[in-house]
């Protein structure tokens, strides 16, 4: 196959890691380096058959600028592991529509740059996948790409929590575009949402009659700022739902986001509780922190989305590719439990 050509919607934080993790892993010999990869080859391919052909911004410090140096511009604060040479791609001004909210306004130095035709680039840098990595908050304009996607011919992947592949009425418009479309709301590669459910699922297979149970973030950097301004409600929806997937009956159960904390910068910190019932009724509870960096989060998973769409494209799917969604996303048009949604993604990129 031919490199997977690649765009990014938002220059940020996640782009950061993924363009650094493109250069961290694809120098190195097949085999050689795989930690931090939950599957080092995906149909076939491995990170350095990626390749990031175009990039759109909003911010003047990066609009303008080689990829490689607009991912370490501010507001991204992800940690710099790998020095990554010019790629030749210059970051180019998207429309602003509604990428910035209240709350991170004054984070964001909105470029005076005339918006590129958005379309026009995908179709000239021969871009296969477009990635939305927009804040949260950005629905207008995640729509919007979705839109030059279908124009460009482009698979689509919504790394955010507003509704595109989970939508019956955009799903549509890809499957008659014969064009892949996968999301909404990207999962972590060790994300709190996710070892929510295990320990959920791991309890409950044991026995244990769960009663209630939260899950708390707080976060630093622009798109937890985002988040707590626009979308927190909706996120919480999300995860409150994907958390209750774990259970095979009903209890009582919160998901979400809670607060900003500017000094924590790109890091995450994750608090769950967990109370329930075994044996003769006794009572057990599990109180645990979690901590993670945010932005590399991302990068694994975006890695196996990438890879899959491209997979799916090549297989002539069209519209909302379910095994990729229930894989990599929190609000999939069909929510399947953890071990199904592995075994229906390794059955499509097989």
């Amino acid at each position: 196959m031919p490199n997977v050509k690649v765009a990014l919607v938002g220059v940020g934080n996640c782009a950061s890691a993924f363009v650094q993790g493109l250069q961290f892993y694809g120098k190195h010999e097949e085999n050689k380096n795989r930690i931090g990869l939950r599957n080092p080859t995906v149909g076939g391919l491995t990170p350095k058959d990626i390749q990031v052909v175009a990039a759109f911004d909003i911010d003047e410090r990066k609009v303008g600028k080689d990829l490689a140096e607009a991912i370490f511009e501010k507001p991204n604060n992800a940690p710099k592991f790998v020095s990554v040479p010019s790629t030749g791609v210059s970051v180019e001004k998207g429309p602003l529509l509604d990428g910035v909210g209240e709350s991170s306004k004054n984070m964001v130095q909105v470029s005076c740059n005339p918006d590129v035709n958005v379309t026009k680039v995908l179709k000239d840098n021969g871009a296969r996948v477009v990635v939305n990595l927009l804040p949260s908050g950005a629905a207008e304009a995640s729509r919007w790409y979705a839109e030059q996607a279908l124009k460009a011919g482009c698979a689509f992947v919504n790394a955010t929590p507003n509704f595109i592949a989970s939508d019956a009425e955009w799903a549509k418009r890809f499957a008659d575009a014969g064009l892949p479309l996968v999301g909404d709301d990207l999962v972590d590669q060790i994300g709190s949402t996710a070892l929510h459910k295990t320990l959920l699922q791991l309890l409950s297979m044991s026995g244990v009659r769960i009663n209630e149970t939260y899950q708390l973030d707080v976060g630093g950097g622009t798109e937890s700022l985002d988040t707590l301004d626009r979308t927190r409600d909706a996120k919480r929806a999300i995860k409150t739902q994907s958390v209750e997937s774990a259970l095979p009956y009903k209890a009582e159960v919160v998901a979400g986001s809670t607060d900003y904390v500017d000094f924590l910068q790109n890091k995450r910190d994750s608090y769950f509780w967990i109370s329930g019932i075994y044996f003769g009724n006794s009572p057990m509870q599990m109180d645990l922190k979690f901590s993670t960096v945010d932005a590399p989060n991302a990068g694994s998973v975006l890695f196996d989305v990438v890879r899959a769409v491209y997979v799916a494209l090549n297989k002539k799917e069209k519209g909302a590719v379910n095994e990729v969604c229930a894989y990599g996303f929190k609000h999939p048009p069909k929510m399947l439990p953890l071990e199904k949604a592995e075994e229906e993604f390794r059955r499509l990129v097989s």
